[in-house]
């Protein structure tokens, strides 16, 4: 059976490339519409389904899956920024404080009504303000596209302290999740999830541990 990938994300398609499963990346026909009014973790779980099943008309016979990652401030759900002002101004209310990462991943098909969702939070304690890491930051631009407007992976690691939870859910894609629901639909992993995690072949995953 063909696996599906419902993700325009660079970083997705490449953790999924650890796995060792091949796959076929697919652009979902689905638009996120954050809201401040919907828990960080519905939202999550709502998107990677719409996402999943986006892509199934167009692909018979394959499990399709999709993934989506959000940032919870207190009460504040952030998606992607529209715009570098917007960008500085979430880092901002982010800067000394703690937040959640919270990441969904469905799998769904061959039929529609078969799915799958599970749900990751990661605990990340943002470094207290500086005004010139905040301005060197914004300057690459890495903080367009990117929930909450920074990525762990890359420059971004610099304005955090420490994490709590799965580096590779805060990446994107939580990958232990995604091993055990490719298991649960007959599509086992070739790579030793636990080896893989002990390597931590993955861009600063070695910086934050687990």
């Amino acid at each position: 059976m063909r696996l599906i990938l419902a993700s325009t994300s660079p970083r997705r398609r490449e953790l999924l490339t650890l796995l060792g499963i091949p796959f076929e990346a697919v652009v979902p026909l689905f638009i996120e519409d954050v809201t401040s009014a919907v828990p960080a973790e519905q939202q999550a779980m709502t998107f990677a389904i719409g996402k999943a099943r986006s892509c199934l008309p167009s692909c018979h016979d394959a499990l399709s899956l999709g993934s989506d990652t959000l940032i919870s401030l207190e009460q504040e759900v952030m998606g992607k920024p529209v715009d570098l002002i917007d960008a500085e101004a979430m880092l901002r209310r982010l800067a000394g404080r703690t937040h959640r990462i919270v990441t969904a991943v469905a799998l769904v098909g061959p039929e529609p009504t078969a799915c799958e969702v599970r749900l990751a939070t990661v605990l990340v304690a943002m470094k207290p303000l500086e005004e010139a890491a905040l301005a060197a930051y914004l300057r690459t631009g890495d903080s367009l596209g990117k929930a909450g407007a920074y990525s762990i992976q890359g420059g971004g690691a610099t304005l955090i302290e420490r994490i709590e939870g799965d580096y590779t859910a805060a990446v994107g894609l939580p990958l232990r999740l995604v091993a055990e629901l490719l298991h649960l639909r007959g599509m086992p992993c070739p790579v030793d999830i636990e080896q893989l995690y002990a390597r931590k072949p993955y861009p600063n995953w070695n910086r934050f541990g687990s």
